[in-house]
């Protein structure tokens, strides 16, 4: 019996055993072995680290002279490298110890790969990416990289570099993620390099709403479409000063494009977050306190964990930078050097097209230009699929791009994709960084600029040569009026981009007499740019509010700069709460009512996150928004939304107008009617977001922020009480807001002060995950340690590492 009950023990023993170390999938889904998550020798266990010095790394690396890394005082590294081979060597070493898991995710994420490891709930995500031409945009960049041989060297290296720290690790040494989701990391190559990028091109300039702009043509008709939706307001303040002439003659096509006359009732593609964008600028010495040229940068993304942005240093014989990097490219993308310092933000033109395919056959192999048959280029992709069958996908590409939509109903037209992230020169992205890293002065600025391609950036720029300037920079095409609003038809050339602006005559401005340049996502130039431009959506307010204050600034001081970093002041509130107030019929309000009312009205604009006004009036306008516009929301296909500026000059212009009624009373009203029901419901909401005191949620408990983990694993997510939102220069909104943020002033000494919302490791089991979170919330800055050399260390450091 005894033997009977150890036998059955043993074999209950092995059956757990191969259960915990075996993946699932019983339910469907890919579920990975939890013996190998829970095992104290290889499991989640080892990736706990503790406070003080960072570990000695004993890895033997192959560089050729010794190169020092310096963790100082934030654990930020710092690289002295006798050569550029080297630093980019070290540079993917540290960004794979310390990001491996970002770095392998976001690829696959790009590249259509997330079902190899996460099984077939995102098989439709990976079959979009692989059909908008994420991993063909990737290739193609690559096979023109490697033609820059001097260039492409550094690339290798960096990848060389990363795959030393790769093929170093041991199981238990994995980053956590790898072991919850069971998979092992795999090797670092140029191509993933080239699909990052493409990825960040995808999250910039992939805005285009021309579906959606096609149908509420078709449905509204022309004029009404004109009304709603114009491409400029009165009051704009463009990132070109209207100072800046333009003194040269285009050679645009006169034509006008062909207005479709249909609807499209294609379901949309996920959609880029609207609230990716930035503020820069740069002051010249003249306005400032000590006499010095300061430029300041923070660009707004999706806040993630780990954070997007790598701080570090690279110093070598030839140049000395300091700022942020994106984990899976070489280079420092924003910040200083000895002699300059640049800064970025998104340019926002339409750079994404889409149109009709016309068959010349059944089989759609063959598709009609001008009247010729053009034979299609089918690339097979397979998506394999983790847990079940590798699933086959064929992508036809056209002279367009590729075949994106497609559908076997009646009437529906399939659609290609023509998008600027296609496009590829043999100077690509790495050596455009790598030039701007090692920048001296204006010219060199611009030289390294010549051939950036996308995703187009505003690249302010500041020099200790008191020099400052902005480039519109990117491959901008040239269009024709209203081109690339809607869908075009793909059965004519004419409707083809015709190249792309001269770098010449892009929008740019260099030391305008106002002693500053400055963007925040708004529109480029004043109307008089002689070419035509369009977009999803340039924003409406932070660049206005950003003209003001740099305007009437004098005396300028690095806390000036923060403060105006850090402003929760909303234009946008400015503008629409007094016309809102104008409007509503305050003799029919109930006490409770008046209570709230006196709240908005004492109200100064500022989104500051005690703050109770800005709930209410953020529901306010929400509810008088929806209640304006119900038509449109009537609508059954995809359709474009007027903007809140065309919402607000309506209810200051014309509160009869007809759009003010709305569509389910018999009755006709006009805005003050709206503006008096959207507040009644407002406090009829209110009155569900009270905390147990019965007070009304403040704004950073109603917003609920929040920084998440990009596999969204709460436990690595934070929460946020904050400050900000989405129109304010500190747009952070729930998910979105300044990532990074940097002030360098140029002195004697170059100075520097940086914060941003995460830490240096990517594991979350370290102190350094989330360290910088606490300050950055709070509008605190830390002094960037910019070592001139590697002696000059001072009392700052944490570790010194030879290799």
């Amino acid at each position: 019996m005894r033997i009977f009950k150890f036998l059955l023990s043993l074999a209950l023993t092995l059956i757990i055993v191969y259960a915990l170390n075996t993946p699932s999938t019983a339910t469907g889904e890919f579920l990975p072995a939890i013996g190998k998550l829970i095992n104290p020798f290889t499991g989640f266990w080892q990736n706990a680290e503790h406070t003080g010095k960072p570990k000695k790394d004993n890895n033997q690396l192959d560089t050729k002279a010794t190169v020092k890394v310096i963790y100082d005082d934030r654990f930020i590294p710092h690289i002295f490298a006798q050569n550029d081979r080297d630093a980019m060597y070290m540079q993917g070493y540290l960004l794979a110890k310390h990001r491996l898991w970002q770095m392998d995710f976001s690829t696959r994420a790009a590249s259509g790969r997330l079902s190899e490891i996460l099984g077939k709930r995102t098989l439709e995500y990976d079959r979009q990416k692989l059909r908008k031409g994420m991993l063909f945009a990737a290739k193609n960049a690559l096979k023109e990289w490697e033609k820059d041989e001097k260039h492409f060297e550094l690339l290798e290296a960096y990848a060389a570099g990363a795959n030393a720290y790769i093929k170093a690790l041991q199981p238990k040494d994995y980053p956590i993620e790898f072991k919850l989701l069971g998979y092992e990391p795999e090797e670092w190559t140029p191509l993933k390099t080239a699909i990052f990028i493409k990825s960040m091109a995808e999250s910039l300039c992939a805005r285009e709403n021309d579906l959606e702009a096609t149908n509420a043509l078709k449905v509204l008709g022309k004029e009404t479409f004109d009304f709603l939706f114009p491409e400029h307001f009165e009051g704009e303040s463009p990132i070109i000063p209207p100072s800046v002439k333009y003194d040269f003659q285009t050679k645009i096509k006169k034509e006008k494009i062909q207005l479709p006359i249909g609807s499209i009732d294609y379901p949309l593609l996920p959609k880029q977050h609207p609230h990716n964008g930035s503020n820069n600028w740069a002051v010249t010495a003249s306005k400032t306190a000590n006499g010095n040229p300061i430029l300041c940068g923070d660009p707004h993304l999706n806040l993630s964990l780990p954070s997007i942005w790598f701080e570090m240093q690279i110093h070598t014989p030839e140049y000395n930078v300091y700022g942020v990097t994106l984990p899976g490219m070489p280079g420092i993308i924003i910040g200083f050097n000895e002699h300059i310092a640049w800064s970025m933000t998104n340019v926002a033109h339409d750079v994404m097209d889409w149109y009709t395919i016309k068959w010349a056959d059944a089989s759609k192999q063959t598709y009609i230009i001008d009247g010729q048959d053009k034979k299609v280029n089918e690339v097979i992709e397979k998506i394999k699929v983790r847990g079940g069958e590798t699933v086959v996908d064929t992508v036809k590409y056209t002279e367009w791009g590729p075949i994106v939509y497609t559908s076997n109903k009646d009437g529906y037209e399939d659609m290609a994709l023509r998008w600027i992230a296609h496009d590829v020169v043999s100077l690509g992205e790495v050596a455009v960084f790598s030039k701007l890293n090692k920048a001296k002065n204006y010219d060199d600025y611009v030289d390294a600029l010549e051939a950036y391609i996308a995703p187009a950036q505003n690249f302010a720029f500041a020099s200790k040569d008191d020099d400052i300037a902005l480039r519109v920079n990117g491959f901008l095409p040239i269009k024709r009026s209203q081109q690339g609003r809607f869908v075009q038809d793909g059965s004519q050339s004419k409707n083809a981009w015709q190249g792309f602006i001269p770098k010449s005559q892009i929008p740019a401005v260099k030391n305008p007499p106002r002693g500053f340049v400055a963007s925040a996502n708004q529109r480029s130039t004043t109307p008089n740019y002689p070419y035509y431009y369009n977009a999803a959506n340039f924003e409406e307010y932070r660049g206005r509010i950003l003209n003001r204050e740099l305007s009437k600034m004098e005396n300028i001081t690095i806390q000036d700069m923060m403060d105006l970093q850090n402003s929760n002041y909303d234009l946008k509130a400015e503008e629409a709460l007094p016309m809102l107030l104008w409007q509503l019929r305050t003799d029919i309000l109930t006490e409770e009512e008046e209570k709230y009312l006196t709240t908005l009205k004492l109200w100064d604009y500022n989104y500051e996150r005690g703050e109770r006004a800005a709930v209410l009036f953020s529901i306010w306008y929400k509810k008088f928004y929806e209640l304006t516009w119900d038509e449109i929301y009537a609508i059954k296909v995809p359709t474009l939304f007027p903007k809140s500026r065309r919402t607000i000059n309506l209810l200051e212009e014309d509160p009869k107008h007809k759009f003010f009624d709305v569509l389910k009373t018999e009755r006709v009203e006009t805005a003050m009617e709206v503006v008096t029901l959207a507040f009644k419901l407002m406090v009829k909401e209110a009155r569900k977001l009270q905390d147990k005191e019965g007070e009304l949620l403040d704004w950073g408990t109603y917003k609920s922020s929040t920084i998440r983990h990009l596999a969204r694993l709460e436990p690595f997510s934070r929460n946020i009480y904050s400050n900000g939102t989405y129109s304010a220069l500190n747009a952070h909104s729930k998910t979105h807001g300044p990532s990074w943020k940097m002030i360098v002033e140029f002195g004697e000494e170059v100075n520097a002060w940086v914060t941003y919302p995460g830490g240096t490791s990517g594991n979350p089991g370290s102190p350094y995950y989330d360290n910088f979170i606490e300050n950055w919330n709070e509008g605190k800055y830390y002094k960037a340690r910019f070592f001139k050399n590697a002696s000059d260390l001072k009392d700052k450091v944490m570790r010194i590492q030879a290799f």
